[in-house]
């Protein structure tokens, strides 16, 4: 597999827009103090804070992104970084097994809205019913260094059906990481001609920003519309 070099802005992670605000939980209580109580509760049961707190087998806590002096607490995207590493599916997605996260995104927004439109198309599926309105935000990252690329091979963890894309594309993911690679490039399999990137590693990402918010619209067929908020 080819290695390319990348020093770019800007790569667009769709996440649910209710993921995106500031805890809910702040509104249910008079002050700080009780907020803190609170949060404290939220940790017992929260895969992202307790991974931040004890580390998993999968996933080391000294990996996550955390603040390094108080000051830097405000700083935007760490709760992100760490979230999409320790919420996963039971079975994984088409890079990451079940028991450790990455960081999906893309060159283009086009393009993250039909790999995550995917998804949901496919959970409406289930319900027989194409009714459905999603918001998105934008999470905006950049990225420098040598990857490997999989763009122009024929590797069947390319494969469109996830039943057989996402096993061969975990073995590789666990082959790459095992070999000492931080990341991946590869080609879009929703969107043609779509560039995408997925970090194993939360240590390269960075400058993590919000960016725009898009809506996802099903009106009764599985296709749907992206319209700006």
């Amino acid at each position: 597999m080819r290695i390319t070099s990348i020093n770019d802005r800007a790569l667009v992670r769709l996440i649910s827009e209710t993921h995106h605000k500031p805890p809910v939980l702040r509104g249910l209580v008079d002050s700080d103090e009780e907020a803190a109580v609170l949060a404290e509760i939220e940790g017992e049961t929260s895969a992202r804070l307790i991974a931040e707190r004890e580390g998993s087998p999968a996933l080391d806590r000294r990996e996550l992104a955390f603040a390094r002096r108080s000051h830097d607490l405000t700083l935007y995207g760490q709760s992100h970084i760490n979230a999409a590493f320790t919420y996963t599916r039971p079975s994984g997605n088409r890079f990451n097994s079940g028991d450790r996260g990455a960081w999906y995104c893309a060159w283009e927004m086009l393009t993250s809205a039909q790999e995550v439109g995917f998804h949901r198309t496919r959970e409406l599926g289930y319900i027989g019913r194409y009714e459905d309105e999603a918001r998105y935000v934008e999470l905006l990252a950049d990225f420098i260094g040598d990857f490997p690329d999989m763009h122009g091979a024929d590797h069947p963890a390319l494969h469109a059906d996830p039943a057989k894309g996402y096993p061969e594309g975990q073995r590789l993911a666990a082959e790459l990481r095992g070999e000492g690679h931080r990341g991946l490039i590869y080609p879009s399999v929703r969107h043609a001609g779509g560039r995408c990137f997925v970090a194993f590693d939360p240590g390269i990402i960075q400058n993590v920003r919000p960016g725009a918010s898009w809506k996802l619209v099903w009106a009764g067929a599985p296709d749907f519309t992206i319209e700006g908020v």
